[in-house]
């Protein structure tokens, strides 16, 4: 299976609070804001504080996620099924536009894979258009 990029998510109890946190207490540098959240550049790393909250069926325990792109979330499902990784929820379309499939690790650390569609806004190039000369 291909990991073609990784975060760290978080879902916080109070976003503004834990926004506030890392972008005033820790001063990271802000990567991209979407309307549930702001990833923040982390090193070699991003940490994405969400404002949607934790899901009420999400796993107990750690408040967060790792985040890793797949290209194929479906191709990545049965992969892992061959292997003997239960899948905690099988691949499926979010409301914010990506697909998700949810596995966890043998310590219950809760894994996204996410595979992102060709049309969805991560894949565009959102800086203004500049003038060539």
């Amino acid at each position: 299976m291909d990991i073609l990029g990784s975060r760290v998510i978080l879902r916080p109890d109070d976003y503004a609070v834990t926004l506030a946190f890392y972008r005033d207490g820790l001063e990271l540098a802000i990567a991209r804001e979407y309307p549930g959240g702001t990833v923040f550049f982390a090193g070699q790393s991003l940490i994405e504080v969400a404002a949607h909250g934790r899901a009420g069926d999400a796993p107990e325990g750690f408040a967060g996620a790792l985040w890793l792109q797949v290209r194929d979330a479906e191709e990545a499902a049965a992969e892992l099924a061959r292997r003997g990784v239960a899948i905690d929820r099988a691949p499926r379309r979010e409301p914010w536009g990506l697909i998700e499939m949810w596995v966890r690790d043998p310590d219950g650390v809760p894994i996204v894979l996410v595979e992102i569609p060709p049309e969805h806004p991560i894949r565009r190039d959102s800086r203004p258009p500049t003038e060539t000369q």
